[in-house]
């Protein structure tokens, strides 16, 4: 296929790029920048700079096909952010990826895949978490990616739009072959910052929270891999059909602990990680753990990383050779 990815130099959409590449797809990336970062898009990738509100680019740069689908990763992904800056994360996921679909109604393009999240569950009542889990997100972030998905299931119905969406639960870890990996600024993902620590770029990992009712009392994750997310996205795009939605989680099924974490990292890493105990952040969800049935059964896809040492010491191997990220 010829697929248009938006958001492409993102760490998951530059590792979702690298897969389709490798699997004989024709790639264009579409970003702006602003946490994105050129060297992750391989050099024989067309790469336009452009954001999702400049239509007149947008449109500019969809007619340059035909394409077979669009990937849609371009987002802004901060939590917090979002509940201080509400505004700015509705512009930008919903208005935005409101313009992309009109666009590509205009110019015929009829398949899309989406980077959705797991926080449009919001507090689970119940875990494992399946797609008929009550979708109730507690904050701007996630209530822009449920409306973005609502508005894919109309489209579906109204103009024959085929989509599917990805709720990814933990997104970590790195390229198997150390070529890209993550570099958000500023970083907010436990991984990382954990690894940072490891470099003595940071003196402990914050603990938001010691006293949930986990086994060893901090919160625990479903960490998926990268790379396995990005399998995810060509199985998806290689599956939908117009005039149909479909949604997915994608986890491991199984969780850790912050602790586990830390203590894993410490072990791949041989080196020592403090860690600083802190109160409980509001809306942290004791447990998130996918129930990923519904995606192996549907598109055959099967987690390559079920470890958390092996998805850690693939991030190691990135940060160890990039500790200043993309900046080197």
């Amino acid at each position: 296929m010829r697929v248009f990815v938006t958001g492409g130099a993102g760490y998951v959409g530059s590792h979702c790029v690298k897969h389709l590449v490798a699997h004989g797809h024709e790639v264009v990336v579409y970003d702006n920048l602003v946490y994105g970062h050129r060297a992750a898009v391989p050099g024989n990738v067309r790469f336009v700079k452009g954001d999702l509100g400049d239509a007149p680019t947008l449109r500019a740069a969809l007619t340059t096909g035909p394409f077979d689908a669009v990937m849609h990763f371009a987002a802004f992904a901060y939590v917090g952010e979002s509940v201080t800056e509400p505004l700015k994360y509705y512009r930008n996921n919903v208005a935005n990826t409101l313009g992309l679909l009109e666009a590509m109604h205009v110019v015929g393009v009829r398949r899309l895949v989406f980077s959705s999240t797991c926080a449009t569950y919001g507090v689970p009542d119940r875990v494992p978490i399946t797609e008929f889990t009550t979708q109730n997100p507690i904050n701007p972030y996630g209530r822009s990616k449920l409306m973005v998905e609502w508005m894919l299931q109309d489209s579906a119905r109204a103009w024959g739009l085929g989509a599917c969406a990805l709720r990814y639960f933990n997104a970590s870890g790195a390229a198997a072959d150390g070529s890209i990996g993550e570099d958000h600024k500023p970083e907010t993902h436990l991984i990382p910052i954990v690894l940072q620590v490891a470099l003595g770029q940071r003196p402990h990992v914050g603990v938001f929270g010691t006293d949930y009712d986990t086994p060893d009392g901090t919160c625990v994750r479903d960490y998926i891999h990268v790379d396995d997310l990005a399998s995810a996205h060509r199985l998806a795009i290689e599956a939908i059909r117009p005039g149909e939605a479909r949604f997915y989680n994608v986890g491991t099924g199984k969780g850790n602990s912050v602790k586990e974490v830390i203590d894993a990292a410490a072990r791949v890493t041989g080196r020592t990680i403090p860690s600083d105990p802190n109160p409980r952040r509001p809306g942290d969800p004791p447990v998130l753990v996918a129930d990923g049935d519904k995606i192996r059964r549907e598109l055959g896809w099967q987690p390559a990383y079920t470890d958390i040492e092996q998805t850690i010491a693939s991030a190691w191997r990135w940060h160890e050779a990039h500790p200043n990220g993309y900046e080197a």
